[in-house]
Order: C-alpha cells, then structure tokens, then sequence
C-alpha cells in the first residue's frame, strides 16, 4: 500500500478566530445532516423491497413463467421457479464485491466519493422504480433490474460509510453513527408504514394486489431519489475530512488523481491496497471478528419470518408486524447503544449487545408456537440490538482505516457484510436438513455469536488504532 501523501490529507489546525470556529461548527453540522438523510433514503429499498415485497412477488412473476416442471430457464440454466429470487440476490451480491473494491479505490485516488455514492444512488433508485414493470411474466426483467439495484445500493452504502471519519471527533464517533443508523430505520419505518397501509386496503382502492405491491416497490426507488439529493448538496465530494479542509484536500486529490491514467492507475492501487492490508493485521483480526458475528446478525434478521411462519406457526399479518417492530425499536436501540458506548466505550457495549443476541436466540428456541405476543417480544430483543450492534461496529472499524483510504476499507468492511452472508444461511440449512427442525437451525447460529465474541475480546484496539496513525479516543 501506497503512504497517504501529507499534501492530501494536511493536519487540521484549529481555528482561533471564534466566527471561523462557529462557521466550521454550521458546516459540520450540515454535513452531518445531510450523511443521516443518505441513510433515511437508501433504507427504503432495504425495507420496503428486499425484506418485504420483492421476494414473494417475484417468486410468483416466476412461477408465471415457469414450465411444466416448475422451472425457469435464465442465461439457458433451469432453476426451480421459487429459488430465481434468492439465487438473483447471491449473484448480484457476487457482483456487488468487485465493484465495491474497484469503486472504492476509484474514489480514493479522484476525491470524488459524493460524486460517486449519489451516482448510484440515483442508477439504483431508477431501476427501484422500473420495478412498477414488472408483471404478468416479466421474470427476466425483475431479476435484471434487482441485480442494478442490489449492487448500487451495495456500492453507495459503502461510499458512505467512508464519510464518518470526517463527520466526528474520535470520542463523538459512536453517537454520530449511531444516529445515522436511527435515521436510516426511521426513514425505512415510515415508508413500509405507507406502503404497508397501501397494500392493506388496495381492495378499497380498486387495485389489484400485484398493482398495489407494484406501486410501493416503485416508491421506495422515488423516495431513495428524492432524498438523495439531501446529501448532494450538503456532503463534501472528498470523503473523511472535516468541514475546514473539504475544499483544499478535494482540489489536492484531483490533481493526485491526474498523474496518470485513472483506471489503470486505480486498478493498480487496489492491488497495493489488498497487499497492504497485511501491514495492519489487528485491523483484519477485528474484520475477522465482524465478518462472524454479523453473518450471525444478518442470518437471524433474513430467516425470523421463516423461523416465524414454519415453526411457530405465525400469519403473515403477525409477521409484518414483527418487521415493523424491529423497524421501530431500532430507532431506540440505536440510540440507546450509542448513549452507552459514550460511557463503557464501544468495545465493551458491542460485546454486550453479542451477549443480547445469543439471550436473545435463546429464547427464540424455547418460544411456544402460535402466540404472537412472543413473537411480538422477540422481534422488540432484536430490534434493541441490532441498530447499536452494526452502528457501533462501523464506527469502531472507522478508527482502524489508514487515513486517506476510507473508501477502500470500508468496501472491504461492506464486502464482510455482504458477500460473506452464505455462510450463516448454510448452517441453519445443514442444521434443518439434520434434525427437521427450525428450532435446531435457530439454536446453531449461537456458533457465531460466540466466535465473534471470542475474537473481537482479542483485537487490542487502542494498539490497533495507534498502528494505523489515528488518534486514540478516551474510550475503547
């Protein structure tokens, strides 16, 4: 990996003019409100069509077209009708790998991460929007425009994650992720609410269901749309750098970036970035530790409904309203982990939420079948600790990127969040295929829970951090 260029990322002196310290102060906090907006918008997909409406619509688009056999037939493969979702969403994930890695070393060298992030943004809100298409049999057409959509949101969020070095003191970094993640469950809550409303009552709007479910996948790609341009005009284009020296760190990079031939020229820094990861090797200890735990994480939110419905025996209305729940508490928990990590540090309070979670699970394997008041429960514990948990996690590893390379780190963080997520799926499908029952695949995930725990307990992160030239906050 290349050394930061001290002319690209200059010491930031404090102002001793009091007018300029309070300019700085509007501006930051300007840049701060238009960051938690960029996650007010993009949680709209996240919510309103990949957790609730996309996948059973689609499955059904493609039982449309399927043949005598069930099976559709994409690029010439023959696949059962009700796997074309999940397999759409693991290619698109496959995708979204290299163009993250490659995006986020091309906005590294340009200084242009805004230009970037919003860029698309905006490419996958429209194909959001051209999901309102898809009908009848359109099956081909839905998996395209999911494919788009999946890997710019994947790209974009990324690109944004690299902001919060900029945007925060060391010792404020946890509050300020931590409300960004609120943001984000507030602005993707609202929405499914609406569409949600929508879908309830599309008899007494003359709609048809699948006009209705059209109708709110396309608003979730406007709403992404429209509240983009929020972060347009208030983030700078060069991420992780503060109000003060946005402009003469941006003018510095472009001129860096015109050296010599960008693609090629990025290409080649992705390759000194990889290789130079092994220089910071607490930092991949503690990626270790994130990319097991949160597989955890991500394994329990995608399969809670199939655990619900299958095993306990919930209806669909009681599993939309466990969704809402969690959308709603974690606002709260969010918030709530954030005010506690202020006072034990970030480090002890993501491992107590690790400690929430495998609670949690167990109860989830002891909770009797068809009774929604538990359900209900279950769905507030995760809700608590799933906001704090992932907005903690992100502003620690935001402590433990070399500066000037936070678009890069952070797709690789991204990368661990994404497209690594096979690996919880695949043991809670071993552990049904085993035993028969949803109750014993639930139950395994505690494995990495546990292991994330047991790694993260060892990353000695005030060394950590040192190694890679950061200040050290006042609490770990």
């Amino acid at each position: 990996m290349s050394t930061t260029n001290p002319a690209t990322h200059p010491p930031d002196d404090p102002p001793t003019d009091p007018s300029a310290a309070a300019d700085d102060g509007r501006a930051l906090r300007r840049m701060q409100f238009g960051w938690y907006i960029n996650d007010w918008a993009n949680a709209a997909f996240s919510a309103t069509v990949l957790t609730v409406f996309l996948g059973p619509y689609l499955t059904e688009v493609a039982k449309n077209a399927a043949d005598a056999n069930g099976d559709v037939h994409p690029l010439g493969l023959s696949i059962r009708a009700g796997s074309y979702f999940p397999y759409t969403v693991s290619f698109s994930v496959l995708i979204s790998v290299a163009v993250m890695l490659l995006t986020g070393t091309v906005a590294d060298r340009t200084g242009r991460h805004k230009e970037l992030m919003c860029g698309f943004a905006f490419v996958g809100s429209i194909a959001t929007m051209g999901m309102f298409l898809l009908d009848g049999d359109r099956y081909l057409l839905g998996g395209g425009l999911l494919v788009v959509a999946n890997i710019a949101y994947a790209v974009s969020v990324a690109l944004s994650y690299a902001y919060l070095p900029g945007l925060a003191a060391p010792d404020e970094r946890d509050a300020v992720s931590s409300k960004g993640w609120a943001y984000g469950y507030a602005g993707g809550g609202l929405l499914l609410i609406a569409n949600l409303a929508l879908f309830q009552g599309h008899e007494a709007l003359g709609l048809s269901s699948g006009t209705a479910v059209r109708i709110c996948l396309a608003s979730a790609g406007l709403w992404w749309a429209l509240f983009t341009i929020v972060p347009l005009l208030r983030l700078p284009s060069r991420a992780g750098v503060t109000p003060a020296r946005a402009a003469a760190v941006a003018a510095d990079a472009a001129v860096a970036a015109r050296a010599d031939e960008p693609a090629a020229g990025s290409l080649r820094e992705l390759g000194r970035t990889l290789k130079g990861m092994r220089r910071h090797p607490l930092t991949l200890l503690y990626l270790a530790a994130f990319l097991c735990y949160n597989d955890g994480i991500q394994t329990v939110v995608s399969q809670a409904s199939l655990y619900g419905s299958e095993e306990l025996g919930m209806e669909q209305t009681s599993l939309v309203t466990a969704v809402l729940l969690v959308q709603v508490v974690a606002i709260g928990g969010a918030l709530l982990l954030g005010r506690i990590a202020q006072r034990y540090g970030a480090k002890r309070t993501i491992l107590g939420s690790l400690v929430g979670w495998v609670v949690t699970l167990a109860l989830g394997y002891f909770m009797p079948a068809h009774q929604p008041a538990w359900f209900y429960a279950l769905a507030c514990m995760i809700g608590l600790v799933l906001g704090g948990s992932q907005a903690l996690s992100r502003s620690l590893f935001s402590h433990l990127i070399p500066p000037g390379r936070e678009a890069e780190y952070f797709s690789l963080y991204k990368v661990s969040d994404r497209g690594t997520s096979w690996m919880g799926p695949l043991v809670f499908g071993l552990a049904y295929e085993i035993t028969g029952s949803y109750r014993s695949a639930i139950i395994s995930l505690l494995v990495f829970f546990v292991i994330g725990f047991a790694v993260l307990v060892k990353v000695p992160l005030r060394r950590a951090i040192e190694a890679v030239g950061n200040p050290v906050p006042e609490r770990l």
